[in-house]
């Protein structure tokens, strides 16, 4: 009898931490709805978008990639999901990262440099 409820408790926690880390998702989905209204104002501007590779480089390369396809267990950002994500989402990642997953916040940038890493990061595509 009590190898069956050592049995159902490992079962039922296995079942609440896979359900947990299910609703915590990936930091874009993380974002709080109002954040995901937020447009993006330097949006198809190709100036931005070069500026935002060169930010990039010195800023996220390090962790994510040059290519952006991610290292270890850094994700990489040059997937559909990061590229079809709302502006405000990816802004808002930026700004308070999360210490939790290793994401460092960038809000010591001014936000028109964050904007142009994210004009940056919709260009990219899978390699």
């Amino acid at each position: 009898m009590r190898r069956l409820y050592a049995v159902i408790r490992a079962a039922s926690f296995l079942l609440l931490a896979t359900a947990a880390w299910a609703r915590i998702g990936t930091l874009v989905q993380q974002a709080p709805p109002k954040s995901t209204a937020v447009s993006d104002p330097f949006e198809g501007q190709q100036q931005a978008q070069l500026a935002g590779a060169k930010l990039f480089a010195r800023e996220c390369a390090a962790c994510h990639g040059l290519d952006a396809g991610g290292k270890g267990k850094v994700p990489p950002l040059n997937q559909a999901d990061v590229r079809e994500a709302k502006p405000g989402a990816l802004f808002w990642v930026l700004r308070n990262g999360s210490l939790k997953r290793g994401m460092p916040s960038f809000a010591h940038l001014p936000e028109p440099q964050r904007w142009q890493i994210i004009a940056y990061l919709k260009t990219l595509k899978r390699r």
